[in-house]
């Protein structure tokens, strides 16, 4: 094993490879208290019923444990602002224990939501310069090199504004690291209007002097006497000129075609000569017409391009440009401390930022899922833009900011952020959960128990998700309370269980039916009875395989405030000089949007 880390390239820190626990899959429990809305709910990418949008308070490296069985490859979006460990407080950064833990427990974050992720999915975490370096690394090795593909920089305040004395570089610009789950996942590019005015050359032809095979291709050949091409108005009829150099010869069938068999022909058929070559390009004509050099001396070539089949029956012709790597929203971070009608003074996003986020890496009623969700902005774009989503917070402001927000956004009265720019009026809704307690606790001889908290419907989920069945009780047949492949089954009770009851179960039991039972005690006659019934006893058939009594795994040992500005808030004067100097918040979002 040690060989093998030696050729590896990786990020090593202290702890990384010591032998840690399996985490505890934990249930979720609702509390309908804090439920709000019309929930939607639907079906997952996997099959698997989705019962509508989620806010989940608890530690969030156990609730994304909790979402693997069901979400396992059904996330499409994932954005994250993990605490940023600025380092403030180690006065010697590099090499201290705190550096490794903040590394270690983003390690484990990121290898489930990993897991999460679609295979067209993206993840897209927001960090500053002190841990961004240490963060694309530890990404690199988690996602792969080959599946990082880009980096926004985002700048987060003006560079005059007054920052504490004792800084000695102003920070401006943040970072966002993006990544894709696997090789294919596209982004949604920018789509701008376009026109036909570059397909605008029109040819007419005489009587080919001769036609012959080029490349498996049919090739008509026609001298220069024979052909006119001449230029007009644009339209879905007409042809683009292209110029057959550079990397165009590598990078298109046209451009092949003429490296590998017009380039230099026309020292054979001579200068001015139209090539009509058939079967080539995914245009709406059945040939394309390539150019050689015109007169002595030159050596270059053209070919002429239509208008691509998949765009000339459109009214409107679009094209896609790349998506830019830079925004400029200082303005919105600097006024987005109350945005939602919650203020978040360390760290909140503005709706904008997080709008885009969405519109590149994600479509509507795709899943989102923010796992570090602060005031709920995440959640609250999402909901807006039409996505489905999953937040997870495990500080208090999951009752006093995530959940007032999100009403608001569920009942219109929300018109802030950009509300206005998506014709936002309310709907939808949202589920909130808790996360459950761990199943077994230490009793006061340190052996571990069956959790008292836990109910017979809680126990029997919680076994369930252990045993990797979908719990879904069954409203006729009692024991079963869940499923697994084909017609296996679950059945968890905390009754003795004898052997009248077992044969009971049994003759209930098709023949092509299987059922486990996961009970405290049994008869000893009742092990391996029948062939399609297997007996396991709580709690010992849990023991050893994950840590139980354990719910803080949280980052709060670094989770230290960001760089405070001397001023405790944007004053008037300094709002008054933003709005002067820089595009409003309107319009920035009219022209993000």
């Amino acid at each position: 094993m040690a060989q093998n880390r030696l050729n590896k390239l990786e990020l090593t820190w202290i702890g990384k490879y010591d032998e840690k626990p399996a985490l505890e899959p934990r249930i979720l429990i609702e509390n309908p208290e804090y439920s709000y809305g019309k929930v939607e709910t639907g079906t997952l990418p996997n099959g698997r019923a989705w019962n509508g949008n989620m806010l989940i308070h608890g530690d969030n490296l156990l609730a994304l444990k909790s979402l693997e069985q069901d979400y396992a490859g059904c996330i499409k979006c994932i954005y994250i602002d993990p605490p940023y460990n600025t380092g403030s407080a180690f006065e010697h950064y590099d090499d201290n224990l705190e550096h490794s833990i903040w590394l270690d427990l983003m390690y484990q974050r990121l290898t489930c939501l990993r897991s999460l992720l679609s295979d067209n999915g993206f993840i897209c975490c927001h960090i500053d310069d002190s841990e961004g370096h240490y963060l694309k690394t530890l990404m690199d090795e988690i996602f792969g090199r080959n599946n990082y593909l880009t980096t926004f920089y985002v700048r987060v305040r003006y560079a005059d504004k007054t920052l504490k004395q004792d800084m000695d570089f102003h920070k401006e610009i943040e970072q966002i690291h993006i990544y894709r789950k696997c090789y294919g996942a596209r982004p949604n590019k920018v789509e701008i209007p376009d026109s036909f005015d570059k397909f605008n050359w029109y040819f007419s032809e005489g009587k080919p002097s001769s036609s012959i095979t080029l490349g498996g291709k049919h090739v008509d050949i026609f001298p220069k006497e024979q052909w006119t091409v001449e230029q007009r108005k644009g339209s879905s009829t007409g042809r683009k000129e292209i110029w057959a150099t550079g990397t165009i010869l590598d990078g298109n069938s046209s451009g092949r075609f003429f490296r590998d068999y017009l380039n230099g022909r026309y020292k054979t058929d001579g200068y001015g000569v139209l090539y009509k070559v058939y079967g080539i390009g995914d245009d709406r004509f059945e040939f394309r017409y390539f150019t050689g050099p015109q007169k002595q001396g030159a050596t270059k070539g053209k070919y002429y391009q239509g208008v691509p089949t998949s765009l000339f029956e459109k009214k409107v012709l679009t094209k896609y440009t790349p998506i830019n790597n830079f925004y400029d929203l200082a303005s919105n971070f600097g006024n987005c401390r109350t945005e939602g009608g919650v203020e978040f003074r360390s760290g909140k996003k503005p709706e904008i930022l997080i709008s885009q986020i969405l519109k590149y890496f994600s479509n509507p009623n795709d899943l989102v899922l923010d796992s570090f969700l602060g005031s709920g902005t995440t959640a609250a774009v999402a909901q807006k833009m039409g996505r489905r989503y999953i937040g997870i917070e495990l500080g208090n402001h999951a009752y006093t900011h995530c959940y007032p927000r999100l009403k608001m956004v569920t009942d219109g009265t929300d018109q802030g952020g950009i509300s206005k720019a998506q014709g936002w009026k309310g709907g939808s809704g949202f589920k909130f959960y808790e996360l459950a307690p761990s199943l077994l606790n230490h009793d006061k001889y340190g052996n571990l128990v069956i959790n008292k908290e836990y109910n017979a419907d809680m126990l029997a989920a919680a076994m369930a998700k252990h045993e990797g069945f979908v719990y879904a009780p069954d409203s006729e047949v009692y024991w079963k309370q869940g499923r697994g492949a084909e017609k296996d089954y679950i059945f968890t009770t905390t009754q003795f269980l004898t052997v009248e009851a077992l044969a009971q179960l049994h003759e209930q039991l098709a023949e092509d039916e299987s059922l486990l039972i996961c009970c405290t005690s049994f008869q000893p006659e009742c092990r391996n009875r029948f062939a399609n019934i297997t007996l396991k006893k709580i709690p010992q058939m849990l023991l050893g395989r994950c840590e139980f009594d354990r719910n803080d795994y949280s980052l709060n040992i670094i989770d230290l405030p960001r760089m405070e500005e001397e001023e405790d808030c944007l004053d008037e004067d300094l709002a008054e000089e933003n709005d002067a100097n820089s595009t409003s918040s309107t319009d920035m979002q009219q022209t993000l949007f």
